[in-house]
């Protein structure tokens, strides 16, 4: 072997070694998530919906995280796509904007390799109307704005079928009703199919409408206040939590901010801003 394939072979294994170095420094490789820094704190880009979620991220920053070694950096969103897309990037740490059904169908459909903790708060889902003050005063034909994300859609749909204003195909429910699975619609209500953050906004042109939660919030809407018809909070599935990428899962960082969010400060917080019951912590809060 001559002396310039010693070297080759040499230099070859010294980059290797950087390699597995730089897997496995610091910085933090794919399977350990993110790292503390020379001060001991790990700083999180976690993504979430401007109300509550965001707001209750920066109430946890401002007053839990730096006891906990922490240092939130809080990206809003106003859509419910791109948290999990830069979650999937890696440009996120962790989001909180979704329940389980949402979760359960973006994992399937687009083959995210998440996880997720316990749910942190429940929105209840609400019917609200600027036309009439009672489902009984619907006219033949009214038209009802509901959402065109089918995790939420069924929701909405099972929130009428239950108040009597309509009925759904038998084996259908929250978590598969669409628009399509309606049985008996006696009123000949008209379905209007409309982006989530749209709905509040369509309500002016529209006789009722199914609102997700944190658009109500955004939009001043009281589901105890203003709304005609209320999703119970009791046994609620819907309740929303903290997902990150499944390699990050055990990360102790990413585990102590799921701690803070079901931490007793957090729940009274919930209960004392938003005591109408339009945002309530969830069961394992």
């Amino acid at each position: 072997m001559s002396p310039f394939s010693r070297r080759g072979l040499v230099a070859g294994a010294s980059l290797l070694a950087a390699m597995s170095l730089a897997a496995c420094g610091a910085g933090g490789g794919d399977s350990s998530g993110p790292e503390a820094d020379d001060n001991g704190v790990t700083t999180l880009v976690v993504g979430a919906s401007p109300t509550p979620h965001a707001k209750i991220l920066e109430f946890v920053d401002a007053n839990l995280a730096k006891e906990a070694g922490l240092d939130l950096e809080i990206k809003s969103f106003d859509d419910y796509v791109q948290p999990n897309v830069q979650l999937a990037e890696g440009t996120l740490d962790a989001n909180y904007f979704q329940h389980l059904p949402y979760y359960e169908a973006q994992v399937k459909d687009r083959g995210y390799d998440f996880a997720h903790y316990d749910g942190v708060h429940i929105e209840p889902f609400a019917l609200y109307s600027k036309k009439v003050k009672d489902v009984s005063e619907l006219a033949e034909g009214a038209q009802v704005g509901i959402n065109n994300d089918p995790s939420n859609q069924g929701r909405a749909l099972e929130l009428l079928a239950k108040a009597g204003v309509i009925t759904l195909k038998a084996g259908k429910d929250a978590t598969n009703a669409t628009i399509y699975d309606i049985d008996q619609n006696t009123k000949k209500l008209q379905f209007k199919e409309t982006d989530p953050a749209q709905l509040v906004r369509s309500l002016d042109d529209l006789d009722v409408a199914v609102i997700n939660g944190n658009y109500a919030l955004e939009a001043n809407l009281s589901p105890t206040k203003d709304a005609i018809l209320v999703e119970e909070a009791e046994g609620n599935p819907y309740a929303n939590f903290l997902t990150v990428q499944k390699k990050d899962e055990s990360n102790a960082a990413l585990k102590k901010l799921d701690e803070l969010l079901h931490s007793p400060e957090v729940k009274a917080y919930i209960e004392k801003t938003w005591a109408d019951g339009s945002v309530l912590p969830g069961a394992n809060a």
